[in-house]
């Protein structure tokens, strides 16, 4: 026999490397649905059921194209629940001479890969995902020797290696980074467009049954489900975003709206990082709606900027500092992950909105996964080993090489300011401006101490006096710090009894 090629649930692109120079006639391609990887962290039922429905169409595809496809499903009675144990079966069923797969998107994957060659008795070649527009390699040497890892100065680079909103070798319209545009809060009145919603098919009801079945257990609500679950679907998805909604996502990316959870956002990073759609189709796409009159400049800026500039770079910090990455913790965080996490029970709108959309959805858009769940937990002092699980658990776009970055350093600085600049703190004037969830709220966010105070007010400054140490020589919040050392001692005394106050009956949750 040829070659074992095996694809993995997060590659689904009909281009993957894996799949290029296939002998349709003696190679065979492996899929396979496994228990390990749905309960590693016990994932968002929708989240497991996009991932199995995608899959499965995926495979039916390639089956019409051509392709010998080995698809093992969950049910199946064999199934060995682990990629090295199906991958052993496929072995001995097909008698490969060589064993193909793409690089993955995991540590542990990989990890697991390089054992098959001895444990099986086959070579085994891992190729480059080149799906993404920077290699591991290449960012390597990009940050090698310099002092400070900053993602706009790579995303300029990325703009000019892959020539995207560029003329004449300078940016379009004479500036980079047009972000001071994108802070727009919401405003009454806003017309939102409903987000795509693909409807069920046979295959996605027969997944839909298995994960209300077999992961009943789970976090999350199972339906309704309007996932993109083939790439037609995804492409569709992106041509509804790029007609209806990315014209205003610029102005409106970090507002924040009670029952709105889609906002202006594009809701194609499932389909992005699954494989369904490539980033460059994606920016592509995007920059010709700006040359067409579509969509405004820093709309389109701001778009591409968090697909080439800041998607690349948190791959590349992932594979550049794993596996000591998953084991930082700057600030000595130790807290359990509080439980209004899972059930929402809060009297904190902004916090129960979030989780709330995130449990109905396995979405929330970034400024809700930054400066609300994420602020808290990082005034909180929750440890990061909990919060990077409960991230990768419950959002459907999250696998850890995106994840982890995003939260090991950009929301709970426990990285130590390797992808941030300084912890993205705030209190509760941040949520007041860039959302009406206050307007609702038990708490009274113009109150900085007291029982009905806003909590992220008092837990904000509770933070820097309890964090002064490692953070006030921060260049960034030197301000900060000189209002810290105004603080007369009762000030400081009464924040840090409310914070105590509050953070205790919080464990007692």
């Amino acid at each position: 026999m040829g070659a074992l090629r095996l694809i993995l649930g997060d590659q689904l692109s009909h281009n993957i490397s894996s799949l290029q120079d296939c002998a349709l006639d003696h190679d065979v391609v492996l899929i396979c649905e496994v228990r390990a990887e749905a309960t590693y962290v016990k994932h968002h039922k929708k989240k497991i059921a996009f991932a199995f429905s995608a899959m499965r169409h995926f495979a039916d595809e390639l089956g019409q194209q051509g392709y010998r496809v080995d698809y093992v499903k969950l049910g199946d009675a064999d199934n060995t629940g682990s990629f090295k144990g199906e991958v052993e079966r496929a072995v001995e069923r097909h008698n490969p001479d060589i064993i193909i797969v793409t690089f993955p998107g995991e540590y542990r994957v990989l990890e697991d890969i390089q054992s098959w060659r001895k444990a099986f008795d086959v070579e085994v070649e891992i190729r480059p995902d080149d799906r993404f527009l920077c290699t591991p390699e290449e960012f390597r040497a990009w940050a090698d020797g310099r002092k400070q890892l900053r993602m706009e100065f790579f995303y300029r680079d990325m703009r000019r290696k892959h020539d995207i909103l560029m003329r004449e070798g300078e940016p379009e319209g004479g500036k980079w980074n047009y972000d001071v545009e994108n802070r727009k809060p919401p405003k009454t009145g806003l017309e939102l467009p409903r987000t795509y919603k693909a409807k069920v098919d046979p295959v996605t009801r027969e997944v839909l049954e298995l994960v209300a079945e077999q992961f009943c257990d789970h976090f999350g609500d199972l339906e309704p489900f309007h996932f993109a679950v083939t790439r037609a679907q995804a492409l569709y998805a992106l041509g509804k975003f790029v007609g209806e909604r990315l014209a205003r996502f610029g102005d409106y990316q970090d507002a924040m709206v009670e029952g709105e959870p889609w906002m202006y956002h594009s809701h194609l990073s499932f389909y992005l990082n699954c494989g369904l759609l490539d980033p460059l189709e994606i920016v592509r796409k995007t920059e010709q709606a700006y040359y067409d009159g579509l969509a405004p400049l820093n709309a389109v800026e701001g778009f591409i900027r968090q697909i080439i500039g800041w998607r690349e770079y948190v791959r590349g910090i992932y594979w550049l500092k794993m596996p000591q990455y998953a084991n930082e913790n700057f600030l000595k965080a130790k807290r359990k992950l509080p439980r209004l996490f899972w059930s929402g029970e809060t009297h904190m709108n902004c916090l129960r909105q979030c989780v709330k959309e995130t449990r109905e959805n396995a979405y929330a858009h970034h400024i809700q996964r930054l400066m609300v769940l994420g602020n808290f937990a990082l005034l909180a002092g929750v440890d990061p080993k909990q919060v990077n699980e409960w991230y990768l658990i419950v959002y459907a776009d999250a696998y850890e090489w995106v994840e982890m970055p995003n939260v090991t350093g950009m929301i709970l600085f426990a990285d130590g300011g390797v992808v941030g600049s300084k912890p993205y703190a705030a209190g509760g004037n941040y949520i007041n401006k860039m959302s009406n969830y206050c307007e609702h709220c038990f708490y009274s966010v113009s109150k900085k101490n007291g029982p009905d105070a806003c909590p992220f007010n008092y837990l904000y400054w509770d933070f820097l006096i309890r964090n002064k140490d490692k953070l006030r020589s921060n260049p960034r919040l030197s301000l900060v710090y000189a209002s810290v050392s105004k603080m007369s001692k009762d000030e400081t005394r009464t924040t840090q009894e409310d914070a105590r106050r509050f953070i205790e009956a919080l464990d007692k949750t």
